[in-house]
């Protein structure tokens, strides 16, 4: 059954839902995010940094769980697993965690270029199970990755909004053959440009 992320990385954190935190990047004006939530992975799970200064953001890597949304906020809060995404988006409602500051690299795509040059977003659900791709996770996503795209200048193309699986090296099959591309690549494209 799906769930409320909003209910579920609230309660499991005991935290409120708080203002944006990446609607603000160093030295650059706000870039219109949709509401995200400030939910820390293990600082054991990332590497700080000073993106884009100390590489350039060029990509958005977008992923699916392959776990429900509170399981997945608990791998990434474990020192153990070595993982994180930037965010995560909750399949009943496009509730969007934020696990990993935008100028930080994240330890999503297996690949060390591609974490430092990549905003990762995972998403709810599982590759073989299209009902956790709901409306809500695919508006809520796109609107998140067309902020991502205008605040680093990325253009909002299927050659800079890749699958897991198109990494170099990747041996994940995610979001795998049953996300909709064309449908996504719509959905980012609509959303209104904001220039920084």
């Amino acid at each position: 059954m799906l769930r409320s992320g909003a209910y579920l990385g609230a309660a499991a954190l005991g935290l409120a839902a708080t203002a944006p935190t990446a609607a603000r990047a160093a030295g650059r004006a706000a870039v219109a995010y949709p509401p995200t939530h400030w939910i820390p992975a293990s600082a054991s799970n990332y590497t700080v940094s000073s993106r884009p200064t100390a590489y350039p953001v060029d990509f958005v890597v977008i992923h699916v769980t392959q776990e429900t949304f509170p399981d997945a906020m608990k791998i990434f809060q474990d020192p153990a697993k070595k993982v994180s995404a930037h965010y995560m988006v909750a399949s009943a409602d496009g509730y969007i965690g934020q696990f990993v500051r935008e100028k930080d690299v994240a330890w999503h795509a297996g690949n060390w270029d591609y974490n430092t040059r990549g905003i990762g977003i995972e998403h709810e659900g599982w590759v073989d199970r299209p009902e956790y791709f709901t409306d809500a996770l695919y508006s809520a996503s796109a609107a998140l990755t067309a902020a991502v795209c205008d605040r680093y200048g990325i253009p909002r193309t299927r050659q800079r909004v890749i699958g897991h699986s198109e990494v170099p090296g990747a041996t994940h099959t995610d979001p795998g053959p049953l996300w909709d591309w064309d449908r996504y690549l719509r959905l980012v494209k609509a959303q209104p440009v904001t220039r920084t």
